[in-house]
Order: C-alpha cells, then sequence, then structure tokens
C-alpha cells in the first residue's frame, strides 16, 4: 500500500487527504480542512444518523455546527467560513484557482477575481456587480485576490477571526482566563461579569503577551510536529523493513523448500527400495497362509464329503468308526484355525519424519524419517465360535467444552469421518462437531430441537427433529457444518438411522398409543411402514445391524427392545424386568445388540437374535440417553442427562 509523502517545503496541507488544501474550510477548533473533503466526511457521517444537526471535528472530535444547518447536509461544508489567512500562506499554485464562494454554494465553479473583506467571501466578477450594487454592503471593502493573497498582512487586516460571531461581528476585546474563551464586550458582560480572571486586551496586552510566551507556543508546535515526523519516519522504515523481511522469509523458505526437496527424493529412494524388499518378504508369507489355508479347506471338504459318503452307503458300524475318525480331525481342524487362522495381520506402512526440523537446516547429510512397519490384527468372521461375553471398562468421561454458557441435552450422538464425533444437542437446537481427541471444533444452529441423529455418508449427516415432521440434511466438510436439504416426514420423527441404498429407517408417534417404523428415501418417499403399540412415550430408537438386514427399535412405554428383519416381520421381543424405559440402542462389530436402561441405569447386551448376554450396570450413569460404537477402536460412547455435558467412553476388554 503505497504511503502519503511528507515534505516541509510543501506548506500546509489537508489532514483528511493529505494533499495541498483546495478552499481550506475552518471549524471552530481552528481545525482546517479541504472543502471536498470535509463534505465527504460530513456525508459519510449522516449515512448512519440522518438526523445530525451538528458533527464532529475529524481531528479533535469537537463539536461543529454550520451557520444554517436548517440546508441540505450536501452544503453544509461551504457553510464552514473559509480559512483565508491559511489559503494565504499555500504556495501560489494553490491560490490560482480560487473560485467563487457566492456560486460554490449553489453547485457551479468560477473563478474568483475579488474578495469582500467584511463578508470573508471570494467573488467572481458577476458577483462583485451584485455585491456593489447592493445598498446595505456599498460600504463593505473589496479588494482584489492579487492583493489580498500577496501578502498575509493583508489577510489579517480584514479577517473575521477576530471578531464575535455571536454579535455581528463585534471585536474581540477581552480574554476570560476561568473559561478559556474570547469575547466581545457584549459577551463579557452577560456572560463573563462574575469571573475571576477576565483580561481586557485593550489595556493589558502587552503584559499578557509577554506571559503567554508566544515563541515558546511556536516552539512547542515545531517540537509537536517534529516528534509526529519521526514517528511517521519510523512507521515508514517499519513498513520498509517488513518488506525486506517478507523477501529474506521467501528467500529462507526457497532454501529450506531446496534442502528439504533433496531430503525428500533421497528418502524417497531408500523408502522405494526398502518397501520393494519388505513387499517380497510379506507377499511370500501372504502366500504361504493363502496356501496352508487352502490345503486345510481341501482337507476340511475331503473329511465332510467322505463322511457323506459312508453316511449314506456305510452300516451302522462304518459310520461310527468313521464319525469318530472326522470327530478327531475336528480337533485339528480347530486347533488349526485357532492357532493360525482365526485373524490375520494386516501390514501397514508408515513414514515416521524426524521431530527436529532444524536438524534438517543444520546439517549436511540427515535423515528425515524412517520407514515404519505396523502390523495390527483384525478379526475375521470367518468361522462362528460360541460368544465369550466381553468386559466392558469405563475408559474416560469427557466433560464437552462448548463455547457460551449453556446447559445441553445430547439426544442423538453419532461418528463422522476422521473419528470426529458429532452430537444433538435438544435444549440449545444445535449440533455440535468435536475433534478426535473430543475438541470443540464447530456447531451449527437447527430450526427445531433435534432429537436422533445418523451419518448418511462421510460428508452428510441427517438429524430428525420430531416437532416440526422434518429432517435436517447437512453437510461437514473442512471441520464446517452448513444445511444441505430438508426432508418432510408425514409423522413426528424421533428415532433415526441410516439404513443404506440412500434409505433411511425413522421412528415415531402416529396416533394415540400407536408407534411407527418406517423406511424413506433421501427425497423422503415412504418405502414401508410398520406400526405397533405402546404407551406413555415417543422417544422411540432405532438401530440396524451391520449388513443392513434388521431393525431394532426401542417401545420405552413397554420396557422393550423389539427386533424385526427389514422386511417389518417380528423376530423376538426383548423385555425383562431390569430393562426399564429403554432408550438408545446400538450394534457392535459382531452384531450384538446393546440397548440402555434410562430408568434401570444399565447396558443390556444381547446377541443379533435377541438373547441376552450380559447386563452391565458398574460405571454406567444415571440416565443413560444415546450409545454409539467407534467400531475401530473397539469402544463406545455415552450420553446421559444428569451430567448432561459428560461423554462417557467405554472400553473392551
Amino acid at each position: 500500500m503505497a504511503s502519503a509523502k511528507i515534505d516541509n517545503d510543501d506548506g500546509p496541507a489537508c489532514p483528511i487527504c493529505l494533499g495541498h488544501f483546495n478552499i481550506p474550510r475552518q471549524l471552530p477548533c481552528t481545525h482546517s480542512f479541504c472543502q471536498s473533503c470535509l463534505q465527504s466526511y460530513i456525508s459519510t457521517k449522516m449515512e448512519n444518523n440522518s438526523t445530525l444537526k451538528q458533527i464532529e471535528c475529524p481531528l479533535c472530535k469537537q463539536l461543529a455546527c454550520p451557520s444554517r444547518n436548517d440546508q441540505p447536509t450536501c452544503q453544509w461544508a461551504s457553510l464552514f467560513p473559509a480559512n483565508t489567512l491559511l489559503q494565504s500562506i499555500l504556495p501560489k499554485s494553490s491560490n490560482e484557482n480560487r473560485i467563487c464562494d457566492a456560486c460554490n454554494t449553489e453547485g457551479v465553479s468560477v473563478l474568483a477575481k475579488g474578495f469582500c473583506t467584511v463578508c470573508e467571501e471570494a467573488l467572481c466578477e458577476e458577483c462583485l456587480k451584485i455585491h456593489r450594487k447592493q445598498k446595505v454592503l456599498k460600504n463593505h471593502t473589496v479588494i482584489t485576490m492579487d492583493e489580498l493573497l500577496s501578502n498575509p498582512q493583508n489577510v489579517l487586516k480584514f479577517a473575521d477571526t477576530f471578531n464575535c460571531s455571536e454579535h455581528g461581528g463585534e471585536g474581540i476585546q477581552f480574554y476570560c482566563s476561568d473559561h478559556k474563551v474570547a469575547c466581545c464586550g457584549t459577551c463579557s458582560f452577560l456572560g463573563h461579569k462574575t469571573c475571576a480572571k477576565v483580561i481586557d486586551l485593550r489595556e493589558d496586552i502587552p503584559n499578557v503577551l509577554k506571559q503567554c510566551n508566544v515563541d515558546k507556543v511556536i516552539g512547542d508546535l515545531k517540537n509537536v510536529e517534529s516528534h509526529l515526523k519521526k514517528f511517521y519516519e519510523m512507521t515508514e522504515s517499519n513498513i520498509n523493513n517488513l518488506e525486506s523481511q517478507v523477501n529474506g522469509l521467501t528467500d529462507k523458505i526457497a532454501e529450506v523448500r531446496r534442502k528439504i526437496n533433496a531430503a525428500l527424493d533421497d528418502l524417497e529412494t531408500r523408502v522405494m527400495e526398502e518397501t520393494k524388499r519388505l513387499y517380497k518378504e510379506e507377499t511370500v508369507i501372504k502366500q504361504e497362509e493363502s496356501h496352508h489355508c487352502l490345503s486345510l479347506m481341501h482337507a476340511v471338504k475331503n473329511s465332510y464329503a467322505i463322511l457323506e459318503t459312508v453316511c449314506k452307503y456305510g452300516n451302522e458300524t462304518q459310520k461310527f468308526l468313521m464319525t469318530e475318525k472326522m470327530t478327531s480331525q475336528l480337533s485339528f481342524y480347530y486347533t488349526q484355525i485357532r492357532g493360525k487362522f482365526d485373524n490375520t495381520d494386516t501390514v501397514k506402512w508408515h513414514l515416521e519424519f524426524a521431530p527436529l526440523v532444524e536438524s534438517i537446516l543444520s546439517q549436511s547429510s540427515f535423515d528425515i524419517g524412517k520407514l515404519v512397519t505396523i502390523k495390527s490384527s483384525n478379526c475375521l468372521p470367518l468361522l462362528s465360535f460360541p460368544t465369550n461375553v466381553c468386559s466392558v471398562k469405563r475408559a474416560d468421561v469427557i466433560n464437552v467444552k462448548v463455547p457460551g454458557d449453556h446447559r445441553p441435552y445430547y439426544t442423538g450422538i453419532t461418528l463422522v469421518s476422521g473419528n470426529r464425533v458429532m452430537l444433538a444437542d435438544n435444549y440449545n437446537r444445535t449440533c455440535i462437531l468435536l475433534s478426535s481427541t473430543y475438541q470443540f471444533i464447530s456447531s451449527f444452529t437447527l430450526p427445531q430441537q433435534p432429537w436422533g441423529i445418523s451419518v448418511v455418508d462421510d460428508d452428510e449427516v441427517a438429524v430428525s427433529m420430531e416437532k416440526q415432521k422434518k429432517i435436517q440434511i447437512i453437510s461437514i466438510r473442512d471441520d464446517h457444518i452448513s444445511p444441505v436439504r430438508t426432508i418432510t416426514t408425514k409423522h413426528p420423527c424421533c428415532g433415526i438411522a441410516y439404513a443404506g441404498h440412500n434409505t433411511i429407517a425413522i421412528t415415531g408417534m402416529c396416533g394415540t398409543d400407536k408407534y411407527y417404523w418406517s423406511l424413506i428415501n433421501m427425497n423422503g418417499d415412504l418405502k414401508s411402514f410398520h406400526q405397533f403399540d405402546s404407551t406413555l412415550s415417543s422417544l422411540n430408537h432405532v438401530a440396524l445391524d451391520n449388513d443392513k438386514t434388521r431393525v431394532y427399535v426401542t417401545s420405552p412405554g413397554n420396557n422393550s427392545l423389539l427386533g424385526y428383519d427389514i422386511d417389518g416381520n417380528i423376530q423376538f421381543t426383548y423385555s425383562p424386568d431390569n430393562l426399564r424405559f429403554p432408550s438408545g440402542v446400538s450394534v457392535d462389530w459382531d452384531d450384538n445388540i446393546y440397548v440402555l436402561g434410562y430408568h434401570s441405569q444399565n447396558i443390556h447386551q444381547l446377541s443379533p437374535a435377541g438373547s441376552v448376554l450380559q447386563v452391565i450396570q458398574y460405571g454406567v450413569p444415571k440416565d443413560p440417553r444415546e450409545i454409539c460404537f467407534d467400531k475401530s477402536k473397539y469402544l463406545f460412547y455415552l450420553t446421559n442427562c444428569s451430567e448432561a455435558d459428560n461423554l462417557y467412553v467405554y472400553h473392551f476388554k
């Protein structure tokens, strides 16, 4: 950005435009500005407040009122007096185009030829003629512009600056030291007769002039100017220095980039060589595992083929003996599977870079990273062994910190891409996005209170709004939440879960003691509708298994969990005495079902068929509300109503 320049030889300059004065107008505080600059300033102020009757000085903020504030504001600047004294000390080029003040008030620019010392107005030839013809103005002294501007003494002879503006141009005779104001005889009598120190300028001026020390004031003003000039020069120097630093940083970054690129090229070469070697080694191992697995598969197939043949064509003794042999082989097969084929190692390669970037800049040869091999076991559903009940341990309690002082009520929770957590806050009508470390990222205000929430895909989330009979689809991109579209439902919807294939499962109330779950597409079109009876509560939750073939719905009024196939056929009803007012429901990686007992303060773990595996009591907070699984980490999250701003994290052992 270009900066204004200062030049001591240029003379006075307008504080607004920083250029030569063009028709300087003076405010009562004695600060002067170009007429056009002052008018622009006034117009800007009027945009924000059209009822203003006076303005503030752009510099000192003292109030100033034009001589006629009943005139249009577009003329206010021209109504302030011209600072003829200031104009007289401007460079000659600044005064060559002085225009007629009288014509200027009417928006016409005509060069001035004369100046009335009483009216303090520059006048063109036509206005001078009119001025001289007016009987009341015939005694006014009119001089040429050259006479006015050739010498400041000429201006001082006629300047109205030292006359009283309150009483018809009466000359200044007194100065009240108490009020720091100059006044005429009338002002002195009316407003300052009780003041302690009123100076009679006609008699005491020699002594007063000595006391006020004009030279000192001039010196002080020059010191102020010198200080401001130094500040300006320092600021300009800082700007130049900043530009130099930018260039220097750019050069430094270029050098760092060159070094880093060279290091990365070297790292790429080494990594590619190492990965090729490791690829060969891992491929040999995996091929051996694969071949062994196929061999075992064929052996198992041969075993049951032989047993089936004997059972079909052999006698009873042969059946018995062959069954015993195959039982012995079956034990061998189970041993092999548990030892080698119940899980497989997934190999991931991860680049681990050196922690200190400074070492890159200071060393001529260096290692900026190394290849790290990470192995993790992923359970495969190859065989269905009897389910061993896992032990659940509460790992952490996260106090969710959201900007603002408000109490939340998290009625919904889901996981989005990047291991981020999204919560539906019913009380505050918002969706809250948390990082993978549970730090607040952003929020989105909904038109109505949300209840359920479910991920639709990596970038979109569906939120149910029961009272409004709507589902809000929101987008999450780069940690920013924005609305996408709204789906209207026939009945109020509470529970919500993505059912795959652009289909959403929803639950809610559809009449007195009548409730439903249904499947709708992303446009709101109904695909299926299934009704059931219940009492007391419409807060039904819904979840689907991992294959999206089974639907689980809570019925709080009946203290039940209902299991359906995707076509709406009831598969089981789970209603034990120790499950009271079931709320949230979800499934784990093995399709085991977890349903929360809101009033019973427990978690019921069921098999996919609906039989109880265990009831978790320890570490469950009061009034558990919603549950959500992170299947990649073998943990689940829990919200509750008694400690509403806490998020509970549970791990499986």
